[in-house]
């Protein structure tokens, strides 16, 4: 554990906890930086299978610490974004196993962001998104100007990012920004159901699959195809598939290894 960031592994899934609940998670460079290598650690295990990426106490993540930001030798925001959350965003959307974002309470700035970049979002009833940099001058970013246009529409994107006005859990769920919402005290048990179905997938398979979608909305439908046929010669010539056609075959649950 680092101080700001609990890393647990149980069975293939790893859950990962935003842990400064009297900040509201908000991020230090501490946290940052301990948030990137555990994604870049679990990215290369093969035993993880999914990750689950939440928040302690009340909130998801708060976003940027602003204390931080005043300090004589913090970082120019540019420096900072780049050096610092851009390679969490990277990280996030680059390492093969699914992410759920369990998004216990507020999720604002920067902690909307990160939660934009995992494969999956189910939220608490008492959850909502702010997008909150306008109230203090800056651009979204950590990857939000990319991803809000892909979930919401581009409409309604600028609303969100130009107005900064909250979104619960009921019209997120209603916009697409996350796929479900659940009680609070069931978040987590629900987490962790959906990461257990995920884990039990072809992990070489699913890695594919998110790069599919990651490049669908940047190319044209030729492209798009041809890309699929490429990552499926891939799969097709996998270990996975080959014991996925025999436990069809035997009536029986595949045992994929990645492989």
């Amino acid at each position: 554990m680092t101080d700001g960031l609990r890393v647990e592994v149980d069975g293939p899934v790893a859950t990962l906890t935003l842990d400064r609940p009297a900040a509201l998670n908000a991020l230090t460079v501490q946290v940052k930086v301990a948030l990137c290598d555990a994604l870049e650690s679990l990215a290369v295990d093969r035993s993880v299978r999914a990750v689950i990426l939440t928040g302690a106490g009340r909130a998801f993540c708060a976003g940027q610490d602003l204390a931080e930001r005043e300090e004589p030798d913090a970082a120019p925001l540019e420096v900072e974004v780049r050096e610092r959350y851009n390679p969490i965003i990277r990280a996030l959307r680059s390492m093969g196993q699914p992410v759920i974002a369990a998004v216990n309470g507020v999720a604002a700035g920067a902690g909307a962001s990160l939660a934009f970049a995992c494969d999956l979002r189910i939220a608490a009833e008492e959850a909502r998104f702010v997008l909150a940099f306008g109230r203090i001058g800056l651009v979204p970013d950590s990857g939000a100007t990319w991803f809000l246009p892909r979930l919401v529409g581009p409409a309604k994107a600028a609303e969100l990012a130009l107005l900064g006005d909250p979104v619960d859990a009921t019209e997120a769920l209603h916009l697409g920004l996350v796929s479900r919402v659940v009680p609070g005290d069931q978040l987590m048990p629900e987490a962790r159901a959906l990461a257990d179905r995920l884990a039990e997938g072809a992990p070489l398979a699913q890695a594919l699959t998110k790069t599919a979608l990651d490049r669908a909305l940047t190319i044209d439908l030729d492209e798009a195809l041809e890309g699929e046929a490429k990552l499926q010669g891939i799969a097709g010539a996998s270990a996975d598939h080959a014991e996925g056609l025999a436990a069809f075959r035997e009536k029986r649950p595949p045992r994929f290894t990645g492989s």
